[in-house]
């Protein structure tokens, strides 16, 4: 769960530390007071778009930083992602200089797509305008496999594989969707470019020897001058180092028999003398070996200049091109056996497609059976929101074509009076009925969701009387099994707050600021009776406040237990 947030910086927010506390945190305030810059800071931090603006005025930076509480199941997850909780403890946090951002999860630096997918077992944020979304087929479906995923979810892998299987077929099948002319050029084409290969008769390493061969003798007239000099210079001419250094031996020799003490330097000239010897001989042998052929020359340019011109068309190396010509000579038996593929291929493809179908009626048949209970739920669901007369179910139809979830296309229908057919959602309802209705199934999926913190930001609008003491019993409800963050306006619903948070705005020394704290009990009901009549706090208001928060705690100690 979330148990810090630190913002600092932020639009109106020079600075702000708030801890979270399980079940349901209600956070209110008066209109414009900021409460939208709460949610805003913690998807923010979370990798939503940021940008110059978020930043306080007069400042260089802003800040945002997240600390939640995981549990076990949560914390393996992260660890598939190398993310490693300290003490079952993850700390998301984000920097804004300028144009620029850094995120951090647990101090080390990491990219907002990374941030983006560990949010995703963290928790979830329904927005003012989130609800829409239930407009829209593929939300309807991503909801009913979520509540039936024990089942589901095995068999929808099963199909989304299946899928991929066969998709590939089919691509490769409509690769052969060739004309005999088309055909026949390809081939042609081919087999040219095997030939051109082929006929080169390369060797891997050969391009190598040859370039030593051909820097060599491109040098080689270089190469046999300098030693011609060296060999003189080393040599035994009469000015030559072999001849003085011979000369020095002799001499030594001679007095070495004079002072035992010299025939130490005696044996090192001799040393020295003996491997200019070797020295010579190698050089001269080098010359002796060593022939420049203009013929030779020209064929290895010749040779070079033909490898390069084939690893220019085919690849870098010898072994890209050897490669290549391997995948050519593949492609060229395929259309060979043109006919021979193709119904193979046709064949595979028949059969996959016959599995898959297979599939999808399970799967189909899977959907329809939690659509069921889903219906029954969310007609329940419905009913406690003060949709009295409420007519709910789930429309299957096939689609024409197969996907990685099957072929199924669902609708949820609904009638919202007595005697009316259903019709789609769109059709039907309100924007705040649809809150209503999205609220109902977050309320069924609240105990197979796990994701541990749920945000909800002001999706009791539209909403008043004793709808709004329902939408409060289903807040509270959820509170049960999830921590809960919800901003509101409607004190049936502060009123059933385990931790009650005050978001307001104030003037100082001419900069406004807005701020965040939690209220004790006495100031949670002034600020219910607030909400119940303004901004005129009136004895009234106060016991009718008091009231409606011993009512919510009565509520949640029977009813909801």
């Amino acid at each position: 769960m979330l148990v810090h947030l630190h913002v600092k910086n932020l639009a109106l927010i020079d600075e702000a530390e708030v801890d979270f506390t399980e079940g349901l945190n209600i956070l209110t305030g008066e209109t414009g007071a900021g409460k939208s810059i709460l949610i805003g800071s913690i998807n923010l931090a979370l990798g939503q778009k940021a940008s110059r603006e978020m930043i306080r005025e007069n400042t260089d930076y802003a800040f945002v930083e997240l600390v939640f509480q995981v549990n076990e199941k949560t914390e393996e997850k992260l660890r598939q992602m190398d993310i490693f909780p300290e003490d079952g403890q993850v700390i998301i946090s984000r920097k804004l200089t300028g144009n620029r951002s850094i995120c951090k999860i647990n101090g080390e630096t990491c990219t907002v797509s990374a941030v983006k997918a560990a949010a995703a077992y963290l928790l979830d944020i329904h927005g003012q305008h989130e609800h829409q979304s239930l407009l829209y087929p593929e939300k309807q479906m991503e909801i009913l496999d979520a509540y039936g995923k024990e089942e589901i979810f095995e068999k929808k892998s099963e199909t989304a594989d299946l899928f991929q299987e066969y998709a590939a077929l089919k691509k490769e099948l409509e690769s052969y969707e060739l004309d005999e002319e088309q055909r026949k050029r390809e081939m042609d084409f081919l087999s040219y470019e095997i030939s051109e290969i082929e006929e080169a008769q390369l060797r891997e390493g050969e391009d190598e020897e040859l370039e030593a061969q051909y820097k060599k003798l491109l040098n080689g007239k270089k190469i046999t001058e300098t030693l011609g000099e060296v060999y003189e210079l080393t040599g035994y001419e009469q000015e030559g180092s072999a001849e003085q250094i011979g000369r020095g031996v002799r001499k030594l020799s001679q007095i070495a028999e004079l002072d035992e003490n010299l025939n130490g330097l005696y044996a090192m000239l001799n040393d020295v003398d003996a491997l200019l010897s070797d020295f010579n001989r190698e050089v001269s042998g080098y010359l002796t070996d060593f022939s420049f052929s203009q013929e030779q020359f020209g064929e290895i340019e010749s040779r070079l200049d033909r490898i390069n011109r084939l690893k220019a068309k085919y690849g870098r190396e010898i072994s890209d091109v050897l490669s290549y010509k391997e995948e050519k000579e593949a492609e060229r038996e395929r259309l060979e056996n043109f006919e021979l593929h193709k119904s193979q291929l046709e064949k595979a493809l028949a059969e996959k497609t016959k599995i898959l179908e297979e599939k999808s009626r399970e799967l189909t048949l899977l959907r329809k059976a939690w659509a069921e209970k889903l219906e029954k739920e969310v007609i329940a669901g419905l009913q406690d929101l003060n949709f009295l007369e409420v007519t709910f179910s789930i429309d299957f139809q096939e689609k024409e074509t197969f996907g990685p979830g099957g072929k199924d296309r669902i609708c949820f229908l609904i009638s919202t009076n007595p005697g009316e057919p259903v019709r789609e959602l769109s059709k039907v309802v309100s924007g705040g009925e649809l809150s209503r209705i999205m609220l109902a199934i977050k309320t069924i999926l609240a105990d197979k969701d796990e994701k541990e913190t749920l945000i909800f930001d002001e999706i009791d609008t539209g909403i008043s009387g004793r709808t709004a003491w329902k939408v409060s019993e289903k807040m509270a409800v959820i509170g049960r099994e999830h921590q809960v963050l919800c901003i509101t306006h409607l004190p049936q619903i502060a009123a059933q707050a385990d931790a009650h948070f005050l978001i307001e705005k104030n003037v100082e020394k001419q900069e406004t600021q807005t701020r965040i704290f939690r209220l004790p009990d006495e100031e949670s009901i002034r600020e219910l009776a607030r909400m119940l009549g303004g901004d005129k706090i009136t004895d009234a208001g106060l016991s009718n406040a008091a009231e409606m928060k011993e009512m919510a705690q009565q509520q949640k100690n029977t009813r909801l237990k």
